[in-house]
């Protein structure tokens, strides 16, 4: 069944995303995902049961679902609730607070219980409304979750002052500030995380909002007339013809059909230097014409387009747990029954030594509303979708949240040659002629290599491309060894490396072998161009102690010579997919080992190394299996994807570290009277807000 997204607000910390997590799974929900940072909840229906009885379960925990067209404005009608909540107590609290002042202001009628509680009423009333629906709904659910803490410590200050008004006990009885000031201040702490949490999207943020912009859309009238009119590039379907504009952005992906210009694709690729584009070039939706007007064809509406996807990948990313947060988060659910043990034993420790049952009141109250759950929820996906964000900025496409974590443990980085290494543009050098005309050979090359997505097979097809070419009954790729075919006479034909001769000549010094009926027909000889980055890249890993590793499926004299320039530390060449697998299995298990590749002979290694990365323009199987996409055709990203990895998981152990102290130091000093329950309701809020803060550190942090 189709996957299910909605939007739902209400979710404060880890275990409210637990509990919508939890329900979701015992009503028999497959593949549930919630992201805490974005509010998001995505699950795949099992059954007959209905979405209707989903979100209507969800809600009935304390959450709204806001679904489809409403998804985009969920996040400020969020804030705005927030705030509203708080600045609606606000009046009220502060009045209350000022009977702390009645010495100064001799303000008697407002030290009378009954106006207390009239003031502290609205509050409590409206306060429990949100905290006192989630915290029970949270307890059916067995998930209690931060609200229990509120509810109970408010609900406690306020029973015991209306206690104290009904009974005549006299102002050492009445707390109804306190009740008040905890409701309030713990609105105004969520709408600080709040807006904290809503900057750690900053970078997700501005690639949506490149997604939806107008475009020139070119239609013909009666008189076979060019015209132009503006539409949203949303409507936009594949084969539509556009108009883009110096300053413009491009609105979708598409083909130049006339013009050329110079555009800047660096929300895409993170290169900020403008490229080149002619007719029959491609064009990303998103980047920028910078100089030129150009005619285009899209070749895919915007839902569809490389943007999407990276927008798609990157928030899917940012709803997965790495393992340290999951640590997190089986902490997080036995929190709440803890602290409320804590509070339990702060009040009985007090009462039994102080004999005094208000002192032990507000210190166990203040136990309760210290606490801050939130703080280990948010610590690790907070710092991880400022990392994917700052990542997706910079051209690097995390599809694993995963992988970040993992980064800080890479030994090893092993490259594969053609391609990667080098630009995969291959210029033929030379060739041999053994049987048969040179034209007869060239249109032999041809036609067999241009079935290939091998670099060196497009370079030949390029080079000997012919109006007429051979027509096979029969044509297949060989991974790793090259391109076979059958005509309908029985011949059967061979391009590809060494393999396909090496029994029917001693010469295997070249590229390209084209092989008829076990009879050689020719080689060719190419020469392969070296990335221009690829020397730093490699220095800069050498550097921090990386092991540097060739593994190719060319021939073994080549691939030295390149080693050799490189300073490469481990050749290992003349590789068959199968073969590159074995060896990506062994080297994991010697250490942590990344391995980059572009290829559909890469795809099994990339997807056995501990990290795979590919090159944005590699083929699809390889891009599709790959942990990390760089997307600037090119290497020099890949040291900055590996520091950010470890950066980013530095944070997350700063921000755990923060979480764990704050809870450790906060609880005892409430529970010994250093910290009165109003002020722990502030530091409880302000304590997310930290880690927000340091998270966000990221953005700007040099992790070069």
């Amino acid at each position: 069944m189709e996957k299910v997204i909605w939007k739902v607000e209400g979710m404060t910390c880890s275990n409210c995303a637990l509990t919508v997590n939890k329900f979701l799974e015992k009503e028999g929900m497959r593949n549930v995902k919630v992201s805490l940072l974005e509010g998001m909840v995505a699950f795949e229906p099992e059954g007959d049961i209905k979405t209707e009885q989903l979100w209507k379960g969800i809600e009935a925990l304390g959450y709204k679902v806001v679904k489809d067209d409403r998804v985009g404005t969920a996040s400020s009608k969020k804030i705005n609730r927030y705030l509203g909540y708080f600045l609606f107590f606000l009046p009220f609290t502060l009045v209350l607070m000022l009977h702390m002042l009645h010495g100064v202001l001799q303000w008697h009628w407002l030290m009378k219980g009954w106006i207390q509680l009239a003031l502290c009423l609205p509050v409590y009333i409206v306060g429990m409304s949100f905290f006192g629906k989630s915290a029970i709904n949270s307890i059916r659910n067995g998930m209690p979750n931060m609200n229990v803490l509120i509810a109970l410590g408010s609900t406690a200050a306020f029973a015991y002052s209306v206690t104290g008004t009904v009974l005549g006990l006299g102002e050492n009885y009445l707390f109804y500030e306190t009740a008040a000031a905890i409701i309030t201040l713990v609105f105004l702490g969520n709408y600080l995380e709040d807006l904290s949490m809503q900057s750690t999207q900053k970078a997700l943020k501005s690639l949506v909002k490149s997604q939806k912009v107008t475009a020139n859309m070119i239609a013909f009238d009666d008189q076979h007339q060019e015209q132009i009119f503006q539409v949203e590039n949303t409507q936009l379907r594949s084969g539509d013809l556009i108009l883009i504009k110096t300053g413009e952005q491009v609105p979708a992906d598409c083909k130049i059909l006339w013009g050329e210009a110079s555009v800047n694709e660096a929300i895409i690729t993170g290169e900020s230097m403008p490229v080149s584009k002619v007719q029959k070039n491609s064009l990303i939706g998103g980047s920028i014409l910078i100089d030129g007007t150009l005619k285009a064809q899209v070749t895919a509406e915007a839902s569809r387009s490389v943007l999407a996807n990276i927008i798609n990948l990157v928030k899917q990313a940012q709803g997965e747990k790495p393992p340290i947060q999951q640590l997190a988060d089986r902490i997080s659910a036995i929190f709440v029954p803890l602290v409320m043990g804590l509070a339990l034993a702060s009040f009985l420790g007090n009462y039994f030594v102080f004999r005094d049952f208000t002192t032990a009141l507000m210190r166990s109250i203040a136990v309760l509303v210290v606490a801050c759950p939130c703080a280990m929820g948010l610590a690790t996906p907070a710092a991880i979708a400022v990392g994917l964000g700052r990542a997706a900025k910079s051209g690097i496409l995390f599809r694993h949240a995963r992988s970040l974590e993992l980064f800080r443990n890479i030994r090893q980085v092993v490259f594969d040659k053609t391609g990667t290494l080098t630009t995969g543009s291959f210029r033929i050098l030379s060739f041999m002629v053994l049987e048969g005309d040179e034209e007869t050979f060239k249109r032999i090359a041809y036609s067999l290599e241009k079935y290939s997505n091998h670099p060196i097979a497009q370079s030949i097809a390029s080079a000997w491309r012919r109006q007429s070419d051979i027509r096979w009954s029969k044509i297949e790729e060989v991974k790793g060894i090259g391109v076979k075919a059958a005509t309908d006479a029985g011949d059967t034909f061979w391009a590809g490396s060494f393999r396909i001769a090496e029994k029917i000549t001693d010469d295997l010094s070249h590229h390209v072998y084209i092989v008829k009926n076990a009879r050689l027909l020719g080689w060719i000889d190419l020469e392969d161009e070296l990335r221009p980055e690829a020397g730093k890249v490699v220095d800069n890993l050498r550097k921090k102690g990386m092991k540097i590793i060739l593994l190719t499926g060319d021939r073994l004299a080549p691939s030295k010579d390149l080693a050799t320039r490189l300073q490469i530390d481990e050749v290992i060449a003349e590789q068959s997919p199968a073969q590159k697998l074995a060896c990506i299995q062994k080297l994991n298990e010697e250490a942590p080992t990344v391995m980059v590749g572009d290829g559909i002979n890469d795809a099994p290694a990339l997807a056995k190394a501990t990290i795979g990365i590919a090159m944005s323009d590699a083929s699809h199987v390889a891009v599709q299996t790959a942990d990390l996409v760089l997307m600037n055709n090119g290497l020099k990203q890949l040291p900055h994807a590996l520091n950010l990895g470890r950066h980013t998981f530095i944070t997350v152990k700063q921000n755990l570290f923060w979480a764990f102290i704050y809870n450790i130091i906060a609880i005892p000093f409430a529970a010994f009277g250093f910290l009165s329950p109003t002020f722990a309701a502030l530091l409880m809020g302000l304590s997310d807000v930290v880690l927000a803060i340091n998270s966000v550190r990221l953005y700007v942090k040099k992790v070069d």
